[in-house]
């Protein structure tokens, strides 16, 4: 299956091959003017050059063919050279049954099998997950449901930042303050124990680095505790054990609670044994050279339009820096995976790091050249005052705050939509979260991806407007609706009218906005087809009688399109992370 306007871009395209010009000039795409024709091909503005006539005499060649053809009830020449094409009623029904018919609502499997690593975690352990790690997160699951769906072997990577001077400065606060017991007893199958660890960590850790930042020989000290940790002398090593496991936990529960899925949960630690080998190799091939004391990669190149510093392997006193061990990360997924990709969704702010590591993998014949390597970067989250979001009190909220609060928002926006009524406490709950965690989601996800954007919980969780809870909201009405007409599920041979139609051109464009996410790893375009799916099935209910239609071949059509907008809002929510109640 495609859709409908890329079947339309083959029948165009015979027509300019016809013509004796590229078919690639025949690409079709839905009208940006419904009210002149559903469809339109801008190709003889562009063929006019090749076929040395002008653009209106190229496109009269193509709607002389294309007139002959029954697929069209209209073909006119618009402006300077467009195509303007409408499909026959018969034509689009026959789309949408096969669309209907088909399990994955018409978006072809692509059935790459190539493998995609996809890094879009972070956090560091031993601290609070907090805002700044949930659009990584969002946006990075998006991407890798996505990809998973159109047939790739996706392995999604946190990436933990767990094997810094940070965890030297921590575990040296507990062994000189002789308080190890309280990382050594804390028991891995309770929750209590181990919420109260994260609590310790989350006050301790700001505290014995300020210290340490203050008094230089305390640096000294947990810099050499950071040391001997990697070299996996004890204590230091267990209690680090301990303290990643801890953590571990503490993520999985924020990440189950948001539906964002990993498939690895490696960190740096992971890649050390790695890195010796691959400096020992760089220097071997003269890639990685000496300055002042330490080891770098030049990754300046002639065409270069601004300064490009070197990645730094080695510091002076023999310290790893991110580059490092991300090149190792690197070694690490090639030899485990092989994989075709590698796509890392990260702050764009990270964009100079990325570029360094990138030239550096690839300087060393780290990766093979036809191996894709991909920073998706991402803009700020904001508040309502338009700076990065903080709690009231001006700190960083800590994620799970941040879930509660939506949840509890929710609650009282559910209260005051009378949704949820005569429902148990445990359903209603489950209905909260679900709304909440649609509101968190959506609102990161129908952004440009790299786009800077305000979340204001109070506009996000209404059941009106573009936000994730009205999308809920219109999903669930549509399967109250069929369950009340007893819809069969069979696609019976769709009768279309005029209120018909708009509806069912929406739903053959399904497969675009899948392409379009795909391509440029943008969640948003899914997004932006939800709501217009939503809207326009808004609209057909509104417009038309559905199950007080007494006739019986136009009901059962009306009920097939509602039953093919609800599979197609479900299959691009899923996309996105975002899970559809039974009820509300």
């Amino acid at each position: 299956m495609t859709s409908l306007a890329q079947k339309l871009s083959g029948i165009v395209g015979d027509a300019f091959e016809a013509q004796g010009l590229d078919r690639a000039f025949g690409r079709v795409t839905v009208s940006d003017r419904a009210d002149l024709a559903q469809f339109q091909c801008n190709g003889a503005m562009a063929a006019s050059k090749a076929a040395k006539k002008n653009p209106r005499e190229v496109a009269g060649g193509i709607v002389e063919i294309l007139q002959k053809n029954t697929v069209f009830s209209k073909v006119e020449i618009a402006g300077p050279g467009f195509i303007n094409l409408n499909v026959t009623d018969a034509f689009l029904a026959g789309h949408i049954q096969e669309t209907g018919a088909d399990d994955r609502a018409g978006v072809p499997d692509l059935g790459h099998n190539e493998t995609v690593v996809l890094d879009y975690g972070g956090p560091n352990i031993a601290k609070a997950m907090h805002v700044g790690h949930l659009r990584a997160a969002i946006i990075g699951d998006a991407v890798r449901r996505i990809m998973k769906f159109a047939g790739y072997n996706t392995l999604g990577d946190v990436h933990m930042g767990d094997w810094g001077t940070h965890m030297g400065m921590l575990i040296y606060n507990y062994i000189a303050r002789n308080e190890t017991a309280v990382v050594e007893n804390t028991d891995l199958s309770d929750q209590k124990s181990i919420d109260d660890l994260m609590e310790d960590m989350a006050e301790r850790y700001p505290r014995s680095a300020a210290a340490a930042k203050e008094d230089k020989h305390l640096m000294e000290l947990a810099q050499a505790a950071t040391v001997k940790l990697q070299n996996k002398e004890e204590p230091y090593y267990s209690l680090w054990e301990k303290i990643r496991k801890v953590s571990v936990k503490g993520m999985e529960k924020n990440y189950t609670a948001l539906g964002v899925h990993f498939d690895l949960w490696k960190g740096e630690a992971d890649v050390h044994d790695y890195i010796a080998p691959m400096v020992d190799d760089l220097r071997a091939k003269n890639f990685a050279v000496e300055s002042d004391g330490a080891w770098i990669v030049p990754v300046a190149q002639n065409d270069d339009k601004k300064e490009m510093p070197p990645l730094i392997l080695y510091k002076r006193d023999g310290a790893v820096m991110y580059g490092t061990t991300d090149m190792a990360t690197i070694v690490e997924r090639v030899k485990l995976y092989n994989p075709a990709k590698m796509v890392y969704v990260v702050d764009q702010r990270q964009s100079l790091h990325f570029e360094q590591v990138f030239r550096a993998v690839r300087k060393g014949g780290i990766v093979r050249d036809d191996v894709e390597l991909t920073h998706a970067g991402f803009g700020t989250m904001n508040g309502p005052d338009g700076k990065p979001f903080k709690t009231r009190a001006g700190g960083v909220m800590r994620l799970d705050d941040l879930i509660t609060m939506a949840q509890e928002r929710a609650r009282a926006r559910m209260d005051e939509a009378h949704v949820g009524e005569g429902m148990s406490a445990d359903e209603k709950a489950d209905i909260a979260h679900k709304v909440a965690i649609a509101a968190i989601k959506f609102a990161d996800l129908q952004n440009a991806r790299v786009a800077d954007y305000v979340f204001d919980l109070d506009r996000l969780t209404s059941f009106e407007g573009k936000t994730g809870p009205y999308l809920l909201y219109q999903a669930v009405r549509i399967k109250s609706l069929l369950k009340k007409a007893e819809y069969d599920g069979k696609p019976p041979a769709f009768s279309l009218q005029d209120v018909d139609r708009p509806l069912a051109l929406l739903l053959t464009e399904l497969p675009d906005a899948v392409e379009s996410a795909l391509k440029n790893y943008a969640p948003h375009h899914l997004c932006e087809y939800a709501y217009r799916l939503a809207q326009g099935f808004s609209s057909f209910y509104g417009n038309c009688h559905i199950l007080s239609e007494t006739d019986v071949v136009l009901r059962n059509s009306r009920l097939a399109l509602c039953a093919l907008t609800n599979a197609q809002l479900e299959l691009v929510l899923g996309l996105l992370g975002i899970q559809v109640p039974e009820r509300m």
